[in-house]
């Protein structure tokens, strides 16, 4: 039995403004994720699938709930500790891939690898292995707008895999994207997933969330559905 990298029980997140008034976006979210396992998490706009991933992601804090990542409870966690722990526990995939475009593709894979105090020479050989991993051997000296949009998001999947994450966490990675790259990069993961990295991926597109092998749906901050992609997609015609 593979182990749970990702348990959250009964999360709860609320904002709180001015003036007395809160909102409660996630309302008590509960589900396990195990090693190798990819996830798709849908659901519409103001359905809370975007606080949920920041959550996931240690970006954020729960208000209520649990949440352990890797086996540590994350709202016990320091904000040092916690960014030690999203560091050698998690890469992110962006829809707006956020590179560094007057930096070279080699210098924007290392970026995570600058603060853990690592030698310049062994960031460089450590980006362009990664570099090579993703397609894109030889670019190591080029700036990103001299790239596609496939190979920049490419570069930013190099970079959330250079501290050998555990998980992915992939918000809208196709989001900028025509079908057919989309289909590339998607299909990157897939194999990324069959290596044992467990992925997590944020979309509203059913056919990107068709690479996925487990779907969890959010509707006004409660879990709507946990299962099969496929079963989810036939029942719902889509």
């Amino acid at each position: 039995m593979a182990n749970p990298v990702v348990e959250v029980k009964d999360l709860k997140k609320t904002y709180y403004m001015p003036g007395g008034m809160s909102q409660e976006v996630l309302k008590g979210v509960s589900f396990t994720i195990e090693e190798g396992d990819f996830v798709a998490i849908m659901g519409h706009s103001g359905s809370g699938k975007s606080t949920l991933m920041n959550t996931l992601g240690c970006l954020d804090r729960p208000t209520g709930g649990t949440y352990l990542l890797a086996g540590r409870e994350i709202s016990k966690l320091s904000d040092e500790e916690l960014a030690v722990v999203r560091g050698q526990t998690l890469g992110f995939v962006f829809q707006n891939f956020n590179l560094l475009m007057k930096r070279s593709i080699a210098d924007n894979v290392s970026l995570p690898l600058l603060y853990q105090g690592v030698g310049k020479s062994e960031m460089y050989e450590r980006a362009k292995e990664m570099i090579n991993k993703v397609g894109l051997k030889g670019y190591e000296d080029r700036i990103p707008n001299q790239l596609s949009g496939g190979m920049q998001q490419r570069v930013a999947i190099a970079r959330a895999l250079i501290n050998n994450p555990k998980i992915i966490l992939a918000d809208e990675p196709t989001g900028n994207l025509d079908s057919q790259t989309s289909d590339e990069i998607m299909t990157f993961f897939q194999n990324l997933n069959k290596s044992g990295i467990t992925i997590i991926l944020v979309t509203h597109e059913p056919d990107v969330a068709m690479y996925a092998k487990r779907l969890i749906r959010i509707a006004d901050g409660v879990v709507e559905y946990d299962g099969s992609v496929k079963k989810y997609m036939e029942r719902s015609h889509v």
